[in-house]
């Protein structure tokens, strides 16, 4: 079996689980639930696909797997909105897995599920702060555990993914950052794309029904168009992650961000408006893909920072 299909199979493992356990009433029942997420779905998760065990080696007891396998799940969970600790666990794993002697307990841990990790690149706004077990901060190069800390939660526009502002009390070095805001960066982006896409099928559903002059607004030649140019615009974003996924680096981490935040701002913008006064009902899960377009665009580096650092490299010297 190739790389690709045991992806594909990954990938139809959490979508079947997802659509099992994660309905939208399921949702936005872990969003309000004490912890913001739905804590038997994540322990399905480890337990049944490992996706907390999936960027940890085969001696550390993980798959011995490579970021496009995590990213593979996390675009499944986006798609769906699915609250869960998965991204802020997997960076803080590939943190640990950087010093020069990880630890194994505590990646064995996360890789089980019992313990949540969260990594820190702004401490105003962390994914998962306010669960963490295991908090990795990153900062001028270089990687700390956090091993005393307190945690705030923040008031957040995407009821979706809570956030916490976080604290050091005690910290001990790690050594170096070998490029753990890229990675973050791509897991993201992939994340990003998978709500592209959903709220892109739930725009072309609505069309499909919606009747208006007695025929279905679908059926009209400039929606239809409108709704093309929002599938090139996914599918070629869809490409620009997936390269990265292959190849990660600084440059092609950044595209990717930029790439995938563009295309769920504009799919989501336009869903909103497509659906009509219905979107920004509570009832109605646009909203909710809306929220969390312009949560993700803010997090980690803004597009006007990614955008600084490929200027460089698409524009001559002077």
């Amino acid at each position: 079996m190739t790389v690709s299909e045991e992806r594909e199979m990954l990938r139809d493992t959490v979508a079947a689980l997802v659509a099992k356990h994660a309905s939208p009433a399921a949702v936005r029942a872990a969003m309000d639930s004490e912890r913001g997420y739905d804590e038997s779905l994540w322990q399905l998760l480890c337990e049944q696909v490992g996706a907390a065990a999936l960027v940890l080696p085969e001696e550390l007891g993980g798959a011995g797997g490579e970021l496009a396998d995590a990213a593979t799940v996390l675009q499944e969970l986006g798609r769906a909105l699915v609250p869960s600790p998965l991204l802020g666990t997997t960076l803080a794993e590939l943190a640990l897995l950087a010093a020069a002697e990880p630890d194994a307990e505590t990646l064995g841990s996360l890789a089980e599920g019992g313990s949540i990790g969260a990594l820190v690149i702004d401490p105003d706004y962390v994914i998962n702060g306010d669960v963490a077990d295991v908090v990795v901060g990153v900062a001028d190069g270089q990687l700390t555990r956090w091993t005393r800390f307190t945690a705030q939660p923040v008031v957040t526009m995407d009821p979706t993914r809570r956030l916490a502002k976080l604290q050091p009390e005690e910290t001990e070095s790690l050594g170096d950052d070998p490029g753990i805001a890229d990675a973050a960066a791509i897991l993201l982006a992939a994340e990003q794309i998978g709500a592209a896409e959903r709220c892109l099928d739930l725009t072309v559903e609505y069309a499909k029904n919606r009747v208006q002059f007695g025929r279905p607004i679908g059926s009209f030649q400039a929606l239809k168009h409108r709704m093309a140019d929002l599938y090139v615009t996914i599918a070629a974003a869809r490409a620009v992650v997936n390269d990265a996924c292959s190849e990660p680096s600084p440059t092609s981490a950044a595209t990717a961000r930029l790439a995938a935040t563009e295309a769920l701002n504009i799919v989501a913008a336009e869903g909103i408006q497509l659906h009509g006064g219905i979107a920004i009902t509570w009832e109605h899960d646009m909203h909710l893909y809306f929220k969390r377009a312009h949560g993700s665009a803010h997090l980690l580096d803004s597009p006007s920072a990614l955008l600084s650092r490929l200027e460089p490299q698409v524009l001559p010297a002077p």
